[in-house]
C-alpha cells in the first residue's frame, strides 16, 4: 500500500468503496494513474488519480457528462473529488479495440466499421461546449516539431517560415470547422473499450477525451486510421476513410483537409515523442516515431501540404525522416 497515492484511501471510504482490493494499470504518457477496483460483492469500478497541479479532472466530468446526454457510451461517474484529482468511474474491462485485435484480427474491419459509425454519430450532434480548435491551438502543437524535435536532431532550423507554411495550410480549413463539431482528439485503438463483440454489433465505451475541441471532423478520423500506436494498412485507411464519406457526406475539401490535419496531428506527436523521451524520461514512445513519420510522409504528398512539405525539404534532410525517423539524442 505504501506505493499508493496519498488520500486513495479515504477517498474509497467515503465512496462506499472502502472494501475494495485495488490493482494498478500500467500509466499512460501522462500523469495520471489508474486503479481497478474489485468490492467483495463483485461490484467493479475504476479509479483515476489525476493530481494537481500537472493535471485537472474537471475537463474530463464535463465532457463525460456531454456525451452520457448525448448518448455515447462514456464510463458512468459513480464519485469523484476533482479537486483533489480522484474521480471513480464505471470499469470498462480489458478489451480495449487494439488489445482485442491482437487476439482476434479477422475482426479488424468490423471494429474498424463501429468506430467509423459511432464517429458519425458524434458528428451528427450540435459541437459540445468546449473551446474552439483554432488557430493559435494547431500552431502551438505542431511547435513541439521544432521545439523538441529538431534540437534533439541537432538540427537549426527556420522556426518562422515552419509557422508561416502552417498557417497557409491550415488557413483553407478553417472555415470548414465552424460551427465544428466535437473532437475527443485521442480516438485510436487504444482509447476505444469494446463492450462486446463488434461482429455482433456490441457498442464501444470512450476514454481519454478530457482534452475535446470543437474542430474539423477530420481530426479524429485521422487519429484513428493514422494511428501512432497500431499499423493500420493504406488499404483499410482508405475503406474506413470511403465509409465516412459516404455515410457523412462531408464537404467536397474533405480528403485535402484530412491530408492537412494528418500532417499537423503527426508532427505534434513526433515532437510530444521526442519530449517524453528528452524531458520525462520515457525512451518507449522512440520505438514508435518511424510509424509517425510514414504517415506523415504521406500527408505531406497532398497538394494542400505544398508549403509545409516545401519547408521539411529545406530544413530537415532526408536521412532523418520516414522510414527510420531519425536516432534522437
Amino acid at each position: 500500500m505504501s506505493k499508493l497515492p496519498a488520500g486513495l484511501e479515504d477517498f474509497l471510504t467515503t465512496s462506499g468503496w472502502g472494501d475494495a482490493s485495488i490493482d494498478p494499470i500500467p500509466g499512460d504518457a501522462s500523469f495520471r494513474r489508474y486503479f481497478r477496483l474489485l468490492k467483495p460483492d463483485g461490484s467493479q469500478g475504476m479509479l483515476m488519480h489525476a493530481p494537481p497541479p500537472h493535471e485537472d479532472p474537471a475537463p474530463f466530468l464535463k465532457v463525460a457528462e456531454w456525451l452520457s446526454q448525448h448518448g455515447l457510451r462514456a464510463p458512468q461517474i459513480f464519485a469523484e473529488n476533482a479537486s483533489l484529482g480522484w474521480v471513480l468511474t464505471e470499469d470498462f474491462g480489458i478489451d480495449r479495440m487494439r488489445d482485442w485485435l491482437d487476439d482476434n484480427p479477422s475482426g479488424e474491419v468490423a471494429a474498424y466499421e463501429a468506430a467509423i459509425d459511432a464517429m458519425i454519430a458524434l458528428h451528427g450532434l450540435p459541437p459540445g461546449p468546449f473551446d474552439p480548435y483554432d488557430l493559435p491551438t494547431y500552431q502551438r502543437e505542431v511547435g513541439l516539431f521544432a521545439e523538441w524535435y529538431c534540437p534533439a536532431m541537432g538540427l537549426d532550423v527556420d522556426v518562422d517560415s515552419y509557422h508561416s507554411a502552417w498557417s497557409d495550410a491550415l488557413a483553407p480549413l478553417l472555415k470548414r470547422q465552424s460551427p465544428g463539431v466535437t473532437v475527443l482528439r485521442d480516438y485510436h485503438a487504444e482509447n476505444i473499450m469494446l463492450l462486446g463483440d463488434p461482429m455482433a454489433g456490441a457498442p464501444q465505451g470512450l476514454i481519454d477525451f478530457q482534452d475535446a475541441l470543437v474542430g474539423h471532423r477530420a481530426y479524429d478520423l485521422v487519429s484513428l486510421l493514422q494511428d501512432a500506436r497500431r499499423d493500420v494498412s493504406i488499404a483499410l485507411e482508405a475503406a474506413m476513410l470511403s465509409r465516412y464519406i459516404e455515410r457523412a457526406n462531408p464537404d467536397g475539401e474533405f480528403e485535402a483537409d484530412y491530408a492537412r490535419l494528418g500532417a499537423q496531428r503527426n508532427a505534434k506527436i513526433v515532437g510530444i515523442f521526442t519530449r517524453l523521451f528528452k524531458r520525462d524520461g520515457k525512451p518507449r514512445y522512440l520505438d514508435l516515431i518511424p510509424r509517425v513519420w510514414q504517415a506523415m510522409e504521406r500527408d505531406l504528398q497532398h497538394p494542400a501540404l505544398a508549403p509545409v512539405a516545401q519547408w521539411f525539404d529545406h530544413n530537415i534532410p532526408d536521412e532523418l525522416r520516414a522510414a527510420s525517423g531519425g536516432t534522437i539524442r
